[in-house]
């Protein structure tokens, strides 16, 4: 009893407060976007909001079976909890349901598990046990394949169920990569890389090739440095021409044609509001009619009448918009950067490498999400499917976003312990 009142008195209650808070909102939001005359009761268990009510107390429960963990139990099987969600990876290509096009589910009667949430956070163990391990050069070769091993597995095998947004999420890992001592250059590399596919997206193949080769005889010209490296730079420009021809061989070879006309809509390229541009185009009317402070609960005739859909998951911050209008995001947002925040400053003051490497992942992974679904919300971003975390309706986002956060929270009540 002495060791689990420890445990709860070291607990840092800021991130529990807003961890509940959010989910509390999502509940709320969950219910007015789904809500009929005819179905009152939020603890209806037949509608959404009644199963999500379910879902949040074994997600609090989850919570504190984490809390009462041992700290040491995480990392020593990190590993283990890794090659488990690989394996479950694996067998839901085989024998998982196909859900909205993903081959993503085990469903078992009306109670659906999606392992690629769970994944997330044990490739964050995972990652955080490989960096806390010692003689550890973020320099060498080995130490960034490695990681880079650990992202990218689970990534494709995501790729293969056709959830192409999910395995994006492993791309915010490179952020904890760059905390650890990567190079500035890669991530300015990779946003060169974003810029090139976007340019060969809009403007077509032959004329970013043309810009390349115009832009490397400028630096050969101007740059007396470059002029000593030619062989780099010719290196360097046969790469991006080649990559430069991959990105529309990729987009034409490997993209459906939904996601192809969705890039379009996103570029400008296409005007599509009754197909592909439908559900981004009717969530930015349902935010924008919100207006400062909102219609009012349950008094938005966006989502009342189901003119956004997929509106208690992918897409419930358009009903934060509608009904609670410039003043409701807000806050929604000022919540999720606190949260944010605050993760970043406990990972910075842990004592160990585990736990900080740990909960820098778990800031980039909500992160991303974060960024992500409000993005795609207002059209910002292509629309890829992913959920707002504690927000969005869904049992295996909220149990998987819950046991992230927690594990951390745990984490830090051992560091709380040792001061």
């Amino acid at each position: 009893m002495r060791e689990r009142k420890n445990v709860f008195n070291n607990i840092d209650w800021t991130l529990i407060i807003l961890y509940l808070v959010l989910v509390l909102l999502g509940w709320v939001n969950i219910y007015a976007a789904v809500y009929n005359e005819e179905h009152k009761s939020i603890f209806d268990i037949s509608q959404s909001y009644g199963k999500q009510m379910i879902w949040i107390a074994s997600s609090l429960f989850l919570g504190l079976v984490i809390l009462l963990t041992d700290a040491r139990f995480f990392s020593t099987f990190a590993y283990i909890i890794y090659g488990l969600t690989i394996f479950s990876l694996v067998v839901v290509l085989a024998v998982g349901s196909e859900i909205s096009g993903s081959k993503s589910w085990f469903q078992i009667g009306s109670f659906g598990l999606q392992p690629a949430e769970f994944a997330k956070f044990a490739t964050n163990l995972a990652l955080a046990r490989f960096f806390s391990t010692q003689h550890i050069n973020i320099k060498e070769l080995k130490t960034r394949l490695i990681p880079l091993f650990l992202m990218g597995l689970p990534a494709l095998l995501i790729l293969l169920q056709n959830d192409t947004g999910s395995a994006l999420v492993y791309g915010s890992f490179i952020l904890v990569l760059y905390r650890m001592g990567l190079s500035g250059n890669f991530l300015l590399a990779g946003a060169l890389v974003v810029v090139i596919a976007l340019s060969t997206l809009m403007v077509g193949t032959v004329y970013v090739m043309i810009l390349l080769v115009i832009f490397a005889i400028v630096l050969f010209f101007f740059m007396k440095r470059i002029k000593r490296n030619i062989i780099n730079l010719v290196a360097l420009l046969i790469l991006g021409i080649g990559f430069t021809y991959s990105v529309e061989y990729a987009v034409e070879n490997f993209l459906g044609d939904h996601q192809k006309t969705r890039i379009n809509v996103l570029l400008g390229k296409e005007l599509d509001l009754r197909g592909a541009g439908y559900n981004v185009n009717q969530s930015k009317i349902a935010i924008g009619s919100g207006g400062l402070v909102g219609k009012g609960f349950l008094n938005g005739t966006q989502t009342k009448y189901n003119f956004v859909p997929e509106q208690s998951t992918d897409f419930i911050f358009c009903t934060v918009g509608e009904e609670w209008g410039f003043l409701g995001t807000f806050v929604v947002i000022s919540l999720f950067l606190a949260l944010l925040i605050r993760i970043i400053m406990l990972a910075e003051k842990q004592r160990s490498d585990f736990s900080r490497v740990y909960g820098y992942g778990v800031a980039a992974i909500l992160f991303f999400h974060f960024l992500i679904n409000i993005g795609m919300t207002i059209g910002l971003v292509p629309v890829i499917g992913i959920p707002l975390p504690f927000f969005s309706y869904g049992g295996s986002s909220l149990w998987a976003f819950t046991i992230l956060l927690f594990i951390f929270i745990k984490q830090d009540t051992n560091r709380n312990a040792l001061l």
